[in-house]
């Protein structure tokens, strides 16, 4: 710690005042925290052996004079519940889910009234008469029955206050407001039972009026002393937000007119090393604040005395994650949203999955593969469902819907972590919450002791556990939860009064913490994150019932006063730090943005002589290219591979042309043979349309190979054709659904482009073409030898469709997208291999160099038959040298035609072989 810490001058006071008798001594702090550290310097005070003075927080000391232990806040939501129900006429009641959006908000407006003392009747019946203004009271004729409603809920305020109130005294309980309004009825007994004894109050800034009210009857009766903690330049600037409450009470409390204002510090304005850095991003600050602790590191310093606040609890997940290796110990006390627990993340889609199979089906209980991937998926999950061969099939079969009876039919030896995730819930929610929390038991199990990540998931999982936990106490006494839908509902509600507390050895290693848990400590090293408006400070934001000029009426806090807070707490933290970081997020636009803080502006206006205050930007490093293709050499490997595709399975024309695409793809999927990982299709992908096409013309055209076709023939295909449809779909997307949705229209298409087809090919034999079909998805193989080749290639394909017609063989190659005549013109074989806008030209010649050998001195024409483009028919592929103006369109394949393209192949194929060209990325 730093020299004379505000912790250190107090233990060096209370040495000084008590000497052995520190027994006798009750100090009251902030918060729970500081406790550890202020034994820490009491520690080094003392010499010998004593008693140490008991040490509490506020909240603790105020519950022991009130004599009310503090209500659980989803407790008091319930509560609360059973009171509104009983006061509320049955048919103007709303439903727990309904009612839990607007009764935290009142409620914490019964604890602002409470805890400043204000009466109720006063301000509630306030707010009544406000809404009564606001809805035309003065035409009371014109109320509708829904406005009536309305005004009567706000008439009722002070009853539900009231009775709420009566209640909890009752069972012994309370909000922190309750207890604090009985502490101040009961500080007269409390004060006279508490003789002998002195109380030393430390370390406050801020003070509501009850607590005001308590500490004033003490310090006035001789019992108490108060210890503050404020800097000369912040008391006597009567502008400056740090030092407003302070600066009321030296002015208001009567005692300061004759007693010493105890303690007034000078430690602001000595000499401090503030760097304020601006970075884009949350993510951003994490890493910069990583370095930092680095550089600390490297100095020799320790760690010790160093503080990472985080302005904003989201950063806590990716700080972790930029902290350096070197960091041995970590103490983190801060509290973090159970929104983005990943135990929470689970049991929220538990709940849907679960509740969307009771909803689609009662008796198949259906579950949707995304919600069950989404689980299958989760971290927590994952390394423990052992349920690889299940995600694999459902991604494989295109199952989109499975019931029940199916998962476990795929998953046959289930673990029984397994069976807890996926066995069925019913309508018994109090067995469903059972199940959640045996999961969460079972998680625990799974988790190392020793891990520090794992004790991180430990302290998420355990603060879930404990909701599900409070749930099953009130399931019995609340029947509002005998709804797995209500159940739903009031989780929601109460997992945002759930947030996961993290714990730690606090006297070493680094310190991360919330702004409220750096109260009264002081570091020689801090580092602030998301100095942004609306972070730091918070905003004005206005979580009450109470309107703005009622709280300035009645000096309940507004979002000024919440301001001064941060304020205060910003400032302490500078006060005696030697080395202080803050960081911003520079982008003003987006969801973790903002303004500059207007803290970190004041700092620069009102700068101290003795600080030496530097503003930096860091943005991310921007290489002087935005990305450089990639670029693979051909080794050695690679060359044997090369040789290996060349000479044993053969280069397809689908292969060829997607080198031309790109030559980092070929690599990929031809010489390392890396393939798509299967995923569901829930919409049926075009290339999946284009197999089921394919599939579907090939069984219907396969009984009439190698006869002529007639009239009737295709009169039969056309018959059989939405049957076959239906048939390839079954086959090739499984056990997707097609009954319904795009997957329907999908459907509609490929029998229409079939039935399309097939009238063409009617239409063509009435018109008299003789049709002879030789084969069909046949595969072919040819040789290419070449004295440039280093050696002889074979090329290899499967070909769509080939067919002798009107004396002519012709290939046709099907396409399920659209195509035009022009694209399948060749105006010069210049350039034919380089440009990717060839590549179906290139396809229907290198199927021409294959089939070659089979014509039998044929002429062989090739084309494509488009179905997005029917009304143009077969499209052929045809050379016209030039601007082809004047020039005779070569519709033919002729040998010439082919001995030019295969001196194109020869140089495409020799420069996909060529080990000093590498394999190039096209961007």
């Amino acid at each position: 710690m730093p020299n004379e810490t505000f912790l250190d001058k107090l233990a060096i006071q209370l040495t000084t005042d008590y000497g052995n008798s520190l027994a006798g001594v009750t100090v009251i702090l902030p918060n729970k925290r500081a406790k550890i550290f202020l034994l820490e310097a009491l520690k080094r005070q003392i010499s010998g052996t004593i008693f140490a003075p008991e040490i509490i927080s506020i909240e603790d000391f105020i519950q022991d004079v009130a004599g009310i232990r503090s209500v659980d806040a989803i407790e008091l939501l319930f509560e609360f519940y059973n009171i509104y129900i009983s006061l509320t006429p049955k048919d103007k009641q709303q439903p727990f889910e309904n009612f839990a959006n607007w009764a935290k908000t009142l409620l914490q407006d019964f604890n602002e009234i409470d805890r400043y003392l204000l009466s109720p009747n006063h301000i509630l019946s306030y707010l009544k008469d406000i809404e009564d203004i606001k809805h035309w009271s003065v035409d009371v004729d014109s109320h509708t029955e829904m406005i009536k409603n309305y005004l009567e809920f706000w008439e009722l305020l002070p009853t539900y206050y009231h009775t709420l109130y009566k209640h909890l005294q009752e069972k012994g309980v309370g909000y922190q407001g309750l207890i604090y309004r009985e502490a101040v009825d009961n500080i007269t007994h409390f004060s006279n039972a508490f003789e002998g004894k002195q109380l030393i109050f430390a370390g406050f800034n801020a003070l509501n009026a009850a607590e005001e009210r308590i500490i004033q009857h003490l310090t006035s009766s001789g019992q108490a002393k108060v210890y503050w903690d404020i800097d000369y330049t912040f008391l006597n600037d009567p502008y400056h937000d740090a030092g407003l409450f302070i600066r009321r009470f030296k002015e208001s409390w009567g005692k300061y007119t004759s007693q010493p204002f105890e303690w007034i510090s000078h430690s602001f304005s000595e000499a401090k090393n503030i760097n304020i850095i601006g970075t884009p991003k949350t993510v951003g600050q994490a890493k910069i604040a990583g370095q930092i602790i680095e550089q600390i590191q490297q100095s020799g310093q320790s760690l010790d005395k160093t503080a990472l606040v985080l302005g904003e609890e989201n950063l806590l997940i990716p700080m972790l994650y930029s902290l350096p290796k070197s960091v041995g110990s970590l103490n983190i006390t801060m509290g973090y949203s159970s929104r983005n627990n990943p135990a929470q993340i689970l049991v929220q889609k538990l709940f849907k999955m679960h509740t969307n199979a009771l909803n689609r089906s009662e008796k198949s209980y259906t579950l949707y593969y995304r919600e069950v991937l989404d689980i299958l998926t989760h971290p927590l999950v994952e390394p423990y469902a052992k349920a690889d061969k299940l995600v694999e099939v459902i991604n494989r079969n295109n199952i989109t819907f499975l019931s029940h009876a199916k998962l476990l039919e795929i998953n046959k030896n289930p673990t029984p972590f397994f069976n807890l995730l996926f066995e069925r819930w019913d309508e018994n929610t109090g067995e469903v919450l059972q199940r959640l929390s045996r999961i969460l038991v079972q998680l625990k199990s799974f988790m190392s002791n020793d891990e520090e990540e794992d004790k991180i998931t430990k302290a998420f999982l355990y603060s879930i556990f404990k909701v599900i936990n409070k749930l099953i106490n009130y399931y019995e006494e609340h029947p509002q939860m005998q709804n797995l839908a209500v159940l739903q509902s009031v989780y929601k509600q109460v997992i945002d009064l759930a947030e996961v507390s993290f714990e730690g050895e606090p006297l070493s290693g680094l310190q991360v913490m919330g702004v409220l848990e750096s109260r009264v400590l002081d570091f020689e090293n801090v580092i602030i994150t998301s100095m942004n408006e609306g972070k730091f400070p918070a905003g004005k934001t206005q979580n009450s019932f109470i309107p703005y000029d009622v709280k300035k009426e009645n000096n309940l806090p507004t979002y000024k006063e919440k301001d001064a807070i941060y304020s205060y707490h910003f400032y302490h933290l500078l006060m005696r730090a030697k080395n202080v970081y803050l960081l911003y997020n520079t982008e003003s636009e987006g969801l973790d943005a903002g303004e500059r803080s207007r803290f970190l502006t004041q700092l620069e206006i009102e700068k101290q002589p003795a600080h030496n205050l530097k503003t930096m930007v860091y943005n991310a490093y921007l290489p002087e290219k935005a990305y450089s293709p990639m670029v693979v050499p051909k080794s050695e490997k690679v060359a044997e591979r090369l040789k290996e595709i060349a000479t044993n399975k053969g280069f397809s024309p689908s292969a060829l042309t997607g080198y031309i695409r790109n030559p980092m793809q070929f690599y990929f999927q031809r010489v390392l043979r890396i393939r798509e990982v299967d995923e569901v299709e829930e919409s049926i992908a075009l290339n999946t349309l284009g197999t089921i096409i394919h599939g579907a013309l090939e069984e219907l055209y396969t009984p009439y190979i190698d006869k002529f076709l007639s009239v009737e023939d295709v009169a039969t295909m056309q018959a059989k054709a939405d049957d076959e449809v239906m048939n390839q779909f079954k086959q090739v997307y499984k056990e997707g659904e097609i009954r319904k949705g795009r997957n329907l229209l999908a459907f509609e298409v490929a029998k229409r482009n079939v039935q399309n087809l097939l009238k063409q090919e009617k239409q063509n034999l009435e018109d008299g073409d003789a049709v002879k079909v030789l084969a069909l998805e046949r595969n072919y193989e040819r040789w290419l030898q070449d004295d440039q080749l280093p050696y002889a290639v074979k090329i290899s394909g499967n070909i769509d469709r080939i067919e002798q017609r009107n004396g002519k063989i012709r290939i046709i190659d099907y396409k399920t997208g659209k195509v035009d005549k022009y694209n399948l013109v060749l105006k010069s074989w210049e350039g034919l291999t380089a440009e990717i806008k060839n590549d179906k030209i290139i396809q229907l010649l290198t199927y021409v160099f294959m089939y070659e050998q089979h014509a039998n001195g044929l002429g062989i024409e090739a084309g494509i038959i488009s179905f997005k483009n029917m009304k143009s028919g077969f499209m052929n592929f045809s050379f016209k040298e030039g601007d082809g103006r004047g020039t005779p369109a070569h519709d033919i394949v002729t040998p010439e035609l082919l001995e030019e393209y295969k001196t194109q192949l020869v140089t495409l194929i020799n420069e996909i072989l060529n080990t000093e060209v590498p394999f190039e990325e096209v961007v």
